[in-house]
């Protein structure tokens, strides 16, 4: 039995389809994969129903507003990342800096990522730190992995030299403020992961 060939109108139908069923959003190599022809990406493109939010990454136009503009995109983008250090605080609350700039982790030696229109700062991690203390959160249904507070303040200590140690004891002190139950023993536990409990000594001390 020969089966007619789909037309313009239904492949576009089908592409329609799968981008509301995946959330919105998809990556061009996910697209493909799914089915989508490359040709019919391209008419949804040309003709304003989806949107590049990236390189190779497209939304329905008519999906709501991005709750997080950077860290979705990057979290789909290079999912192997991990926010960390002054964007890990801002979310959680622990600064008053506004990054110009996702701060994410990788593991030492790993591909240099590029996001076209997002700019990217990468920290390079060893293990056990890389893999320590990492929470994945959903944000516009997209799984972003970020560190905890108690992981991303004692990563502050670490890098003070390359964000600040003024970023680091605001983000120590606002911690122990906004968390009444503040676990300090699991940010004990991350300082020595990170070999800072030297440098933390006299700060956490001095918060007691």
């Amino acid at each position: 039995m020969v089966y007619p060939m789909p037309t313009a109108d239904t492949a576009l139908a089908k592409a329609r389809h799968l981008f509301t069923a995946h959330g919105g959003m998809l990556r061009t190599s996910s697209a493909i994969r799914l089915g989508i022809h490359p040709r019919t990406l391209y008419s949804l493109r040309d003709s304003g129903e989806i949107e590049s939010v990236g390189r190779g990454l497209y939304r329905l136009s008519t999906s709501p507003p991005l709750t997080s503009p950077d860290l979705v995109p990057v979290a789909i983008r290079i999912p192997r990342a991990v926010v960390c250090l002054i964007s890990a605080l801002a979310h959680h609350g622990l600064t008053t800096q506004v990054p110009h700039a996702v701060d994410i982790a990788l593991p030492s030696h790993a591909q240099i990522p590029k996001i076209d229109g997002i700019p990217l700062r990468v920290f390079w991690y060893s293990e056990p730190s890389f893999s320590a203390g990492i929470d994945v959160i959903t944000i516009d249904d997209v799984p972003v992995r970020i560190y905890s507070p108690e992981k991303t303040v004692a990563d502050c200590f670490k890098y003070r030299n390359k964000i600040g140690l003024d970023v680091a004891l605001e983000g120590l002190r606002t911690w122990r403020d906004r968390k009444p139950k503040a676990d300090f023993q699991s940010l004990s536990r991350f300082a020595q992961i990170n070999r800072v409990q030297r440098v933390m000594r006299p700060y956490l001390e001095a918060i007691l």
